[in-house]
């Protein structure tokens, strides 16, 4: 079973997140923020990884340290569970319409952290989550999992459909590039890191 569990402390945030990118249930998400825990319950069901966040951040400040923390510790934790990356797809590709709006993500666990994200919010929040933070989240993702990540959202009028387009564009991208599809490394290289 390919897992993972991770914690992290900080003066800011104290975060802890369980990952079985072979389970198909076990959702458990608690960051304070609702908006936020709703996309990543989302990243979880389209996904199909079971997955638990639990995070108590300084959100008295702002919702800034609480997501971006968790951005971390997730990407972390899929460092973590995919290990050698041996047998994986490597490569994963989804377009997601949400009504009006529509979302593309590509992405390759390549080892080489690069985010790539077109996404033009008009609101500064979407319930109590930063619009600006969706970005913040996904790039510390990227650097802890060591993954390239192109996110691009060529149209749509509502902010929240953007975002959950995003969000379940990215769990299917994952869900595809993570697959079993081998026994070998998917590198000419011989090695993803």
């Amino acid at each position: 079973m390919r897992t993972a569990s991770v914690s992290r402390k900080t003066k800011e945030t104290e975060i802890s997140c369980t990952l079985n990118l072979d389970a198909k249930s076990g959702t458990d998400i608690s960051t304070g923020i609702g908006f936020f825990d709703h996309m990543l319950e989302l990243l979880s069901f389209h996904s199909g990884f079971a997955m638990t966040i639990k995070a108590d951040g300084d959100l008295n400040v702002d919702d800034h340290h609480t997501v971006e923390d968790c951005g971390i510790v997730l990407g972390k934790a899929f460092r973590q569970a995919l290990g050698d990356k041996k047998g994986i797809a490597r490569y994963g590709f989804f377009s997601c319409p949400m009504d009006e709006a529509l979302a593309n993500v590509s992405l390759d666990f390549s080892g080489r952290p690069y985010l790539v994200f077109h996404c033009t919010f008009t609101r500064e929040k979407i319930g109590d989550l930063s619009t600006e933070m969706v970005e913040e989240f996904f790039r510390a993702f990227v650097v802890e999992a060591g993954l390239t990540l192109h996110i691009n959202v060529p149209y749509g009028t509502n902010n929240h459909h953007m975002a959950e387009a995003v969000f379940k564009a990215f769990g299917h991208a994952l869900k595809e590039a993570v697959r079993v599809s081998g026994d070998g490394v998917m590198s000419s290289k011989g090695v993803l890191a």
